[in-house]
C-alpha cells in the first residue's frame, strides 16, 4: 500500500543547503529572517530559549530536535537573552565551531543547525500538509541522522549529493512520524494518524488515476459520507476532493518533466479521460498550459 508521508518528502526532493556546529556562551540571542527556508536544529547540550512568530516561546534542551519546514521569523537565545535588541554575529573558532556569545567562556550550549531545500516545483503545497513546527524530544535516531548530514556535507567524497538527498529524506520522514498523532496541526500528519482517513489517504496515493468520489472514499474509510467529508476535513485542513486535485497536480508536475511521456500520458496517469480535459483542469490549478509548463521544465539546468 502507498506510503503517503515518504511519497509527499520525496516528492518535495530535498536537498542539503548547509549545516553548522554551533555553540555559546552567556547571554545572546540571534534572530533569523529567512522566510520560507526549511530550517532544523538539535541540541547536542546545554538548553535555549526558540521563539517562533505567532508562538510562545518554547525550551530546547539536550536530545530536542527541532524542524521548521518553512521558517517565518524567529530566533535563538539564552535561557536570559539580553535585555538590548542587538543581535549577536556568530565568531568562527579555529576548530570550525561558530560561537554565540562570550568566546573566552566555555560553552554552555551546543548545537547542529542547518537548512536544506525543496527543489520540486509544488513545494508550497506540499509543505503545506506538514505541521508549522516539529518538535521531538529524546530521539536518538534524528541526533544521529543529523550528525551524518553535518559529516557529509562537511566532505568531498564521491557520491556526497546522492548520499545527502537520501539522509535528508530519512531525516524528515523520521522527525514527521515522530510527532504524528492528534495533538498536531491539521495536515497530512494528522490525517495519517487518524486510522480512517488514512486508509482515504493511502488509496488516493495508491491509485491517483482512480476517478473517486467523496462517496467511494468515505466507503474505504468506512464512514458515511457527510461524517468522512468532515473528519477528512477537519483533519488534514482541506476537503477531500480538493486533496486529490493537489496531489494529482504535484504528481503531473513532476511527470511532465519527464521527456519520454506526452501529455496524454501524463493525463491518463492522473485521472483524465483525455489530454484537453487535463489541460483545463492543470491550466487552471496552475495557471499555464501542460505544454508550456513542459517545455519550461525541459529548458531547466539539470540539478
Amino acid at each position: 500500500m502507498a506510503d503517503p508521508l515518504s511519497e509527499v518528502v520525496t516528492l518535495l526532493q530535498p536537498s542539503a543547503g548547509f549545516s553548522k556546529l554551533v555553540s555559546a556562551a552567556g547571554r545572546w540571542r540571534v534572530r533569523r529572517t529567512e522566510v520560507g527556508r526549511p530550517f532544523y536544529c538539535a541540541v547536542l547540550e546545554g538548553s535555549l530559549r526558540l521563539a517562533v512568530e505567532g508562538r510562545e516561546p518554547q525550551v530546547l534542551q539536550a536530545n530536542d530536535f527541532v524542524l521548521i519546514p518553512a521558517a517565518q521569523n524567529f530566533s535563538t537565545s539564552s535561557l536570559d537573552p539580553p535585555d538590548d535588541l542587538v543581535d549577536l554575529l556568530p565568531t568562527l573558532l579555529p576548530s570550525g565551531e561558530f560561537r554565540l556569545g562570550a568566546p573566552e567562556h566555555p560553552a554552555q550550549v551546543r548545537m547542529m543547525v542547518g537548512y536544506c531545500t525543496f527543489a520540486s516545483p509544488d513545494a508550497a503545497m506540499l509543505v503545506s500538509l506538514l505541521p508549522q513546527l516539529v518538535h521531538v524530544r529524546d530521539e536518538k535516531r534524528l541526533g544521529t541522522l543529523v550528525r551524518l548530514v553535518n559529516e557529509e556535507s562537511r566532505a568531498e567524497r564521491a557520491g556526497r549529493d546522492a548520499v545527502l538527498t537520501r539522509l535528508l529524506e530519512v531525516l524528515l520522514i523520521e522527525a514527521l512520524r515522530s510527532t504524528a498523532g492528534a495533538a498536531t496541526s491539521p495536515g497530512l500528519l494528522r490525517g495519517l494518524a487518524d486510522t480512517r482517513v488514512a486508509v482515504a489517504l493511502r488509496r488516493m496515493h495508491e491509485l491517483p488515476a482512480q476517478a473517486w468520489t467523496v462517496a467511494q472514499l468515505a466507503k474505504e474509510a468506512a464512514l458515511s459520507r457527510s461524517a468522512f467529508f468532515e473528519r477528512f476535513s477537519r483533519t488534514v485542513g482541506v476537503a477531500p476532493m480538493e486533496y486529490l486535485l493537489a496531489w494529482r497536480m504535484a504528481l503531473a508536475k513532476k511527470w511532465l518533466g519527464d521527456k519520454e511521456l506526452g501529455i496524454a500520458d501524463v493525463a491518463e496517469r492522473v485521472g483524465y479521460s483525455s489530454a484537453s480535459t487535463f489541460s483545463v483542469a492543470f491550466t487552471r490549478h496552475v495557471g499555464v498550459p501542460p505544454a508550456r509548463y513542459a517545455r519550461a521544465q525541459a529548458s531547466l539546468p539539470a540539478a
